[in-house]
């Protein structure tokens, strides 16, 4: 069901201004066990790191499969950074915590992986 502009304009103004932290929108497609593995490894690395600061949303693109329109998301698992800005998409399992780091904008200087 499309929204109204004046229903978007109402929303965009009802939200707060900006999330203290960090706001993560973890895409997944269903209980599969790359889904499952992702979700364990993002919730471990914002423990780690983020020490409480962040607010993860987890989207199951089986039960809501309009947001992955609406989050331009194309494969699954997908975790987007959407504040602090710039946004970030990072593509996987999130297995390699010090690509996830990166992206989260928080390279703590760790050694890369491989290389």
């Amino acid at each position: 069901m499309a929204r109204s502009k004046a229903d978007a304009t109402k929303e965009f103004q009802d939200a707060p201004t900006r999330h203290e932290g960090y706001l993560l929108r973890l895409y997944i497609a269903g209980a599969s066990n790359r889904s499952a593995r992702a979700l364990t490894n993002i919730q471990r690395i914002c423990e780690k790191y983020l020490d409480g600061q962040y607010k993860l949303e987890v989207v199951d693109l089986y039960q809501q499969p309009q947001r992955a329109a609406e989050g331009q998301v194309l494969a699954a698992p997908t975790l987007v950074k959407q504040e602090p800005l710039p946004p970030r998409r990072m593509v996987g399992d999130m297995s390699n915590e010090q690509s996830v780091l990166n992206g989260l904008g928080l390279g703590l200087g760790l050694p890369a992986v491989g290389g």
